[in-house]
This record gives structure tokens, C-alpha cells and sequence, in this order.
């Protein structure tokens, strides 16, 4: 993992050197779902994506018809989400704010985009939120884990407000996605990050199946009518993807 990183990071660099600023963003949706299908073959994963903007042929389109920026929102269950989610989107990932000094990831992580908070710090949440609504309007995804941290099961527990507020202040599209994994061994929930990934090493195989589920507008909905209906359909998504996993083990 640490290696691809490295190299795909280093070619992400070159390639981004040569470009120039203004084809950033084509830069980094070439390269990072790149380096995330490579960690996904790396540890074994078998993905099964399908449902509402699934596109065998291509990532699923960072902004909507409008050109802004959406807002993937999805159950957080393993480390391997990350990769996973940018493997088939356009998005930037928010993340734990120590893996922003992490050696190599964490480089790697900042030059790509990734946004960094730390949940216990109230001032840090609000940057982040300020980061995202500059990304939306930039045309720019974001995918963002509502439950605030990973959990095991299918269960998908209350959402926080955070991604539903900086959605409805930059008037983004909502994406739900569902995941579930094939073997209790992703599951990612207090423990070291290490132990975590020592123990997928250990895995011979592994599927996760993710469902893209019917984009969601604000319209007239208040922001807890539109996490109620959000919760509801990553939950049932989460199902759906169960279902295809227990028809296709």
C-alpha cells in the first residue's frame, strides 16, 4: 500500500507538474481512482457496484447536471471505504486529522485534496464544512461518511448533521450509497489502524457490494426531513447490497 502510493503519487506529481493548474482536477480523477483499485487488488477485493448513476465505463460524475459539486454520503464500515468510494467517483474524501502527517499517505493524501478534521475540535468541523462549500461551487464531489466514524454490521446508525448542513448551504446534490462487505474481517472499530490493516492482509479474498442509490434535492425539504429520507435510503441500500452479496457469495 505504502509503495503504490508512493509511485502513484509521484507520477500523480510529474503528471500535474506538466498539465498545470487549470487540469488539475482531470489530473487527480485519473490518478486517484488509479491507486485505489490498485490497493483494492492489493488486499484481495472483489467490488460489485450497481444502482442509480452506475456506469461500467467511467467514474460516476463529481458534479450534477448544473455543474455543482454533489455530495456522496455512504455507510463507513472499513479503512477500505476510502479507496473503495474513489475507485468509482469523482470526490474528494474527508479524513481523521492525523493521517495528514502520516508518512507518504498523508503527503499524498493533502496533494490530491483530501480534507482533514478532527471530530473533537468544533472550530476544525466548521473549516472543513468552509472547504467543502468552496469545493461544491468549484464543480467539485465530496464524499463524506454521515455516522461520524466506522461501525460493523449493516446497521446504519444516526447520521450527524455536518454533511446535510454544508449541503444545504451550497444547494448540492445528495448521492446516497450503500455498502456491505462480504467478511467481518473489514470492519474497522476501535482499533489501531495497523492491527486493522495487518488483519486484511490476512484475508484470502474479499467482495464488497455498493449500491448508488436516486440522487436527493433539498427542494423544500428541511435539513431533518432530508436526513430522515437520507438515513432510509442508505439503509436500504446497505440491504440491497446484502441481498446481492448473500445471491453471489
Amino acid at each position: 500500500m505504502l509503495v503504490n502510493t508512493f509511485v502513484c503519487w509521484s507520477f500523480f506529481a510529474l503528471n500535474c507538474l506538466l498539465a498545470g493548474k487549470q487540469k488539475r482536477t482531470q489530473v487527480i480523477n485519473r490518478w486517484v481512482p488509479l491507486w485505489a483499485r490498485i490497493n483494492l487488488l492489493i488486499f484481495r477485493i472483489r467490488v460489485l457496484p450497481a444502482g442509480q448513476l452506475y456506469d461500467a465505463d467511467k467514474l460516476i460524475p463529481g458534479r450534477d447536471s448544473k455543474g455543482r459539486g454533489r455530495i456522496f454520503i455512504s455507510n463507513h464500515r472499513s479503512g477500505l471505504d476510502i479507496p473503495l468510494l474513489l475507485s468509482l467517483v469523482e470526490a474528494h474524501c474527508i479524513s481523521r486529522h492525523d493521517l495528514a502527517n502520516w508518512p507518504i499517505i498523508g503527503r499524498g493524501a493533502r496533494s490530491i485534496g483530501t480534507l482533514f478534521v478532527d471530530r473533537e475540535s468544533r472550530r476544525s468541523g466548521a473549516a472543513v464544512l468552509k472547504e467543502v462549500g468552496h469545493a461544491i461551487e468549484n464543480g467539485e464531489g465530496v464524499a463524506m461518511f454521515p455516522e461520524g466514524t466506522s461501525y460493523g454490521g449493516d446497521e446504519v446508525r444516526e447520521f450527524r448533521n455536518g454533511a446535510f448542513n454544508a449541503a444545504r448551504r451550497a444547494n448540492a446534490q445528495l448521492v446516497p450509497i450503500g455498502l456491505a462487505y462480504s467478511d467481518e474481517a473489514a470492519y474497522f472499530f476501535h482499533e489501531a489502524f495497523i492491527d486493522h490493516a495487518k488483519r486484511l492482509t490476512m484475508v484470502k479474498s474479499m467482495s464488497v457490494a455498493v449500491e448508488f442509490g436516486e440522487p436527493i434535492e433539498f427542494g423544500d425539504l428541511t435539513t431533518p426531513e432530508v436526513i430522515q429520507r437520507a438515513h432510509a435510503q442508505v439503509q436500504e441500500l446497505v440491504n440491497r447490497a446484502r441481498k446481492r452479496l448473500d445471491e453471489n457469495p
